[in-house]
């Protein structure tokens, strides 16, 4: 075989620092598609983008010669340095430091599209705290919830 052939789809989850509630539906309107800009310039694709105003959670595909936590860091730091050169911004946009990243399976990923786009219906009956330490044991990733929010 000579080629590589991938299809790497995640689904990462991350929020803004100490889980503020910076984004706003004006900024939403222009953030994601600015997210989706930065993994088109890294040769992925943003097959589905949705949050709150304290978190987000992206559904990618990425080259394999891309880690996750450079395209993480990536983003976060592109779409940070963005958000605080707008004009309109009131305040410092950060990122938190952490992430979480999952992998998704081809059959699985119209499951997850659908629940990264329907976030303001599923946090009517969860935390993003909640939410979040559900999916490390869904994925039964051990954590110290001590240090979890740091």
């Amino acid at each position: 075989m000579a080629g590589t052939y991938t299809k790497l789809i995640y689904h990462l989850i991350f929020s803004t620092k100490h889980r503020e509630p910076l984004i706003s539906p004006r900024l939403r309107a222009e953030l994601y598609p600015y997210i989706g800009g930065i993994l088109r310039d890294q040769g992925g694709h943003l097959l589905e983008v949705g949050g709150m105003p304290d978190h987000l959670h992206l559904l990618i595909r990425i080259k394999p010669d891309i880690s996750v936590s450079g395209i993480v860091r990536l983003v976060k730091a592109n779409s940070s340095k963005w958000v605080n050169e707008r004009p309109d911004q009131a305040g410092r946009f950060a990122w938190q430091r952490g992430y979480g990243a999952f992998t998704v399976s081809l059959s699985q990923a119209p499951m997850v599209s659908q629940y990264v786009r329907n976030q303001e219906e599923h946090h009517r009956k969860q935390t993003f705290q909640e939410e979040f330490v559900e999916f490390l044991n869904r994925h039964e990733i051990e954590f110290d919830e001590q240090h979890l929010w740091d």
